[in-house]
């Protein structure tokens, strides 16, 4: 029987946008177990989630800490703009971390948890749970392996609706009131724009080196709904990304676009089971879970049952804990942590790196070169 890892979370009241999905993602493979969680500064929350969880409730942050050797890990579920704080103090305690996206709000953030981790050999790592779709993991497979020649360009968007349409009675819906505040950088870019700069880096194994963007605000609240960039990579690559709340028709739009010099492959988050492939010689090929060719989405741990049966956000998220579950097990034995699948403090400074550029050239209107 393999060894259960121990998580608590700080954050995933069942009143978040993200929480249950975590608790459900970390038992469906029976990898983990929830022992405990301060999951909402709200009392009544707080204790109706342990309840509905069926696991401990911690009153605050620091009675968390405290009982520390009650854990493994430490899940972090708040909003960005507070991570920073949270997440030194658990470094500081020598307690593992596993963090939603964003990590932090800032680059400097970023690069001074870098400097506590490297200092002490620590455990961080992001959560990006669209890189655990199998078919992405298969196109990834198939860039690294040549089949799309030399990558030339991608195209990456996220469209959603949520901040321009109305609910059933036609009245404007109000979100969670940190998405309706813009800090250093705009929130819509650290809740979707990280997605996107981490799904381009996990495909193409390259870094950005410039950006020129735009920005606007179309939707019903007074913050940023709306930004498009283009992007020079390294060794030639040319990237554009979309990214909107104010998208009518997008529920989730994510959608995926590589070309290369031999084949291009395309793939949409709303059909997640079905990888599009087309070569230079004009062949058109539709992949999924159960096709002859493929070598990564059809292992078991990506079939929990049989392909025609679409596997969606929540498995995806599971297969990300699966990875995530690795890196901890090997960084129990040996303090080292390194897979294929999961992404540590340089990812998320490559990633801020990359939306502070974004917001300086949307207030020069010029091509700006990325800060690492």
């Amino acid at each position: 029987m393999k060894q259960k890892i121990r998580l608590v979370f700080l954050g995933g009241g069942i009143n978040s946008a993200i929480g249950r999905t975590h608790e459900i993602a970390i038992k469906m493979d029976n990898l983990f177990e929830l022992v405990g969680g301060c999951f909402s500064t709200d009392i009544d929350t707080n204790h109706k989630t342990a309840d509905i969880f069926n696991t401990k409730c911690y009153a605050n942050y620091k009675e968390l800490i405290k009982d520390k050797n009650a854990f493994d890990a430490l899940v972090i579920l708040t909003p960005t703009d507070i991570h920073y704080e949270h997440i030194k103090k658990a470094l500081e305690h020598n307690i593992p971390v596993i963090s939603e996206k964003t990590l932090v709000s800032s680059l400097q953030e970023a690069k001074n948890l870098q400097t506590i981790i490297n200092q002490r050999n620590l455990f961080l790592l992001t959560t990006y749970n669209y890189t655990g779709y199998p078919m992405i993991r298969e196109l990834e497979n198939m860039i690294s392996n040549g089949m799309l020649g030399d990558i030339i360009y991608l195209n990456i968007q996220m469209p959603q609706e949520s901040f321009i349409r109305l609910d059933k009675d036609k009245n404007i819906p109000q979100p969670q009131k940190w998405r309706l505040k813009d800090g250093n950088i705009p929130t819509i870019s650290m809740d979707l724009g990280t997605h996107l700069s981490n799904m381009a880096s996990f495909l193409i194994k390259k870094s950005p080196i410039e950006v020129v963007a735009m920005q606007n605000s179309y939707g019903h609240y007074q913050v940023v709904d709306n930004l498009n960039c283009l992007i020079r990579y390294e060794d030639n690559i040319d990237g554009t990304f979309w990214y909107s709340k104010s998208a009518l028709g997008h529920k989730n739009g994510l959608k995926v676009e590589v070309y290369g010099t031999k084949g291009s492959a395309s793939w949409y988050q709303m059909n997640p089971e079905f990888l599009e492939f087309n070569d230079n010689l004009g062949r058109n090929i539709m992949l999924d879970r159960s096709s002859k060719d493929i070598t990564i989405a059809n292992q078991d741990r990506y079939n929990r049952f049989k392909s025609g049966h679409p596997a969606g956000f929540i498995e995806a998220f599971a297969n990300h804990y699966q990875d995530i579950y690795q890196s901890l097990i090997y960084f129990f034995n040996s303090y080292k942590y390194t897979t294929k699948y999961t992404f540590d403090i340089n990812n998320s400074i490559e990633s801020l790196s990359f939306m502070e550029a974004i917001k300086i050239s949307i207030k020069s209107g010029r091509w700006e070169q990325l800060c690492h």
